[in-house]
């Protein structure tokens, strides 16, 4: 049985982060807490983010691994972390959702369009942020499949 990409567990809601490489660190040990991915990957989040920055515009970063990390990936998985008084992600870009991708294969491609659906609208963005609930931020990513 594989797991859901998206559950629960996956869910942080109203955290507190003061710097770029702690909010990677906090969403990349999500990911590896619930057995989506190695340790290693943590550190390949990092690599990932020196190389090019996963902030996305509308108060979104998406990190994940870099190319070479996919053999650390022992399953498909999104860790879902609000932070509502904003991460500094550098530039002026403040970061209020992360959402921190693991893909086996190509499913991360997948996975990175859906985001982009959900949160090319910055209203739904805001919709993540004030969330209450987990299920909140449940239905609203399975809304779109």
């Amino acid at each position: 049985m594989t797991k859901e990409i998206l559950s629960k567990d996956n869910i942080q809601l109203q955290v507190k982060l003061n710097s770029k490489e702690e909010a990677i660190r906090y969403t990349g040990k999500i990911l590896f807490e619930n057995g989506y991915v190695e340790e290693t990957y943590i550190e390949k989040m990092l690599e990932r983010e020196e190389l090019t920055s996963t902030y996305m515009g509308n108060n979104l970063a998406i990190p994940h691994g870099t190319e070479d990390a996919k053999k650390n990936v022992l399953e498909t998985g999104l860790a879902v972390v609000t932070v509502p008084d904003g991460v500094d992600f550098g530039g002026g870009n403040i970061v209020k959702v992360l959402i921190g991708i693991a893909g086996k294969g190509d499913e991360h491609l997948e996975i990175l369009s859906q985001i982009a659906i959900i949160c090319s609208e910055q209203e739904n963005v805001e919709k993540i942020v004030n969330a209450g609930s987990k299920d909140e931020i449940l239905n609203l990513f399975n809304e779109v499949n």
